[in-house]
C-alpha cells in the first residue's frame, strides 16, 4: 500500500516548468521536459520521473554539462531520414522535434528514421515511441549512455544501459509498449534503491573481482569510480543468456553512434582526461513505421491486440495471479494515479521545498504541515 503523500499532477508540472525556467530553459522547452519526466511517473517508472529532476537535469545545467537552451542543427535530411545535432542541449527537446519530423515523413512515405548526436539524457525512451503510436504508427528508439555495463565475461563498464524500445498500436485501451534497458538493471533504479535505503538485489552488479554487489550506496560510488559494472540482460557468463543481453546492448550502442558518426562507450563518461565534468554527447536513434503502407492500421491493431489477449489468456504458473503484456502494468499504474497525483518520498519533498524557497516560488505542497 502506498504510504507516500501525493502531489497533484498539475502542481508538480507547473512547479517543474517554473524551476526549469529559472535555470534558463525556455518555457516551451520546459513544458516538454516536465511532461516527459511526469509521463514516467504516470507509468509507475519512478527511476526516470521527478526523482531525476534535480540530479540529472538541474545539477547538470548548473555544472555546465547540459545547456538549458537547445540549439538544434539539421546536419542531413532526406525525404525519409534526419540527422540532428543537439549541441549539448536538452535531449528531450531535440527528441521531440525529431519525432515530429519523422511522424510527418512516415505519413507520406511509410517509414522514417533519424539519429541525434551531441545530445543529453532524453528521459524514458517509451515517450518517443508513444508519440508514434498516438499517430497510429509503430515507434522504435534507443540511446547510448555513460558506460556502466560490462560485456559478457568482463567486469569493466564499457557500454550504457542502452534501452531498446518498441511501442505498437493495438485495439485495446493501451498499446504494446516494451520499454526497458538492455542491462539487468538501470542506474536510476539503483539510485531509487539508495534513496529508499534498500539494497540492490544480488546478481545484478559485479565488481572488479567478479563478485556480486548489493549495497546500493557503495554500488553507485564504485560505479562512478569505474570499479563496478552492471550485468547485461541474462547476467554474467553465457549459461543464463548473458551474451544475448550483451548483443542487444552493443546493437543499441552501434545504432546510437554509428548512424551519425558520434562518440561511443568510454567517450560518453562525462569526464575529461583530468576527471573534470564535460559534456556527455549522447546519441539516440528513432524509427517510425506506418502500418497503412502494409495491410492497414485496423488490421495491425486487431492482430497485435489478439496476440496480447492470447498471451494473457494462456496457462498460468501455479500461484500466479495473471499474465501481463508489455505496457499493461504502466496502464494500470496510470489508472491508479491519474486522480491521486505523484507520490513523492521524503528526499524528493525536501528537494522540492529547497527549490521552491531558493526561487521564492508560490507553491504550498500537500505534504507540508
Amino acid at each position: 500500500m502506498e504510504t507516500r503523500p501525493y502531489v497533484p499532477w498539475k502542481m508538480v508540472n507547473d512547479f517543474m516548468v517554473d524551476v526549469f525556467e529559472k535555470y534558463g530553459v525556455p518555457r516551451k522547452d520546459a513544458e516538454i521536459c516536465a511532461d516527459v519526466l511526469l509521463e514516467s511517473d504516470r507509468r509507475g517508472i519512478e527511476s526516470h520521473g521527478c526523482n531525476r529532476f534535480k540530479p540529472i537535469y538541474l545539477d547538470r545545467i548548473k555544472n555546465g554539462t547540459l545547456l538549458p537552451v537547445t540549439k538544434i542543427d539539421i546536419v542531413k535530411e532526406t525525404p525519409t531520414t534526419v540527422v540532428m545535432d543537439a549541441n549539448n542541449g536538452m535531449g528531450m527537446v531535440a527528441s521531440h522535434k525529431m519525432m515530429e519530423m519523422l511522424i510527418e515523413k512516415a505519413k507520406k512515405y511509410g517509414m522514417a528514421g533519424g539519429t541525434i548526436f551531441n545530445s543529453t539524457h532524453y528521459g524514458i525512451a517509451g515517450y518517443w515511441t508513444t508519440m508514434a503510436e498516438k499517430a497510429g504508427m509503430i515507434g522504435i528508439s534507443g540511446t547510448n549512455a555513460r558506460p556502466s555495463v560490462a560485456p559478457t565475461w568482463g567486469v569493466e563498464p564499457m557500454m550504457g544501459t542502452n534501452p531498446l524500445t518498441f511501442t505498437m498500436p493495438t485495439d485495446e485501451d493501451f498499446p504494446f509498449n516494451f520499454d526497458c534497458a538492455t542491462s539487468t538493471i538501470q542506474n536510476g533504479k539503483i539510485e531509487f534503491y539508495e534513496r529508499s535505503g534498500k539494497p540492490t538485489p544480488a546478481g545484478l552488479v559485479v565488481n572488479r573481482e567478479g563478485e556480486t554487489m548489493t549495497d546500493s550506496g557503495k554500488i553507485l560510488k564504485d560505479m562512478r569510480a569505474g570499479q563496478a559494472a552492471l550485468c547485461p540482460l541474462g547476467g554474467l557468463g553465457e549459461a543464463t543468456g548473458g551474451y544475448k543481453g550483451y548483443g542487444f546492448t552493443a546493437v543499441v550502442e552501434i545504432l546510437s553512434a554509428a548512424l551519425a558518426g558520434g562518440p561511443y562507450m568510454k567517450a560518453l563518461n562525462g569526464k575529461d582526461e583530468n576527471g573534470k565534468p564535460q559534456m556527455y554527447r549522447l546519441g539516440h536513434f528513432f524509427f517510425v513505421i506506418n502500418p497503412e503502407f502494409f495491410m492497414g492500421l485496423d488490421t495491425f491493431e486487431k492482430t497485435a491486440g489478439g496476440i496480447c489477449r492470447d498471451l494473457r489468456a494462456s496457462a498460468k504458473a501455479p500461484g500466479a495471479e495473471r499474465i501481463y503484456t508489455a505496457g499493461e502494468k504502466e496502464h494500470l499504474a496510470w489508472l491508479d494515479r491519474k486522480d491521486k497525483g505523484v507520490p513523492v518520498g521524503e528526499s524528493i519533498q525536501k528537494g522540492f521545498v529547497a527549490l521552491r524557497d531558493e526561487f521564492n516560488l508560490p507553491y504550498k505542497f500537500p505534504f507540508e504541515k
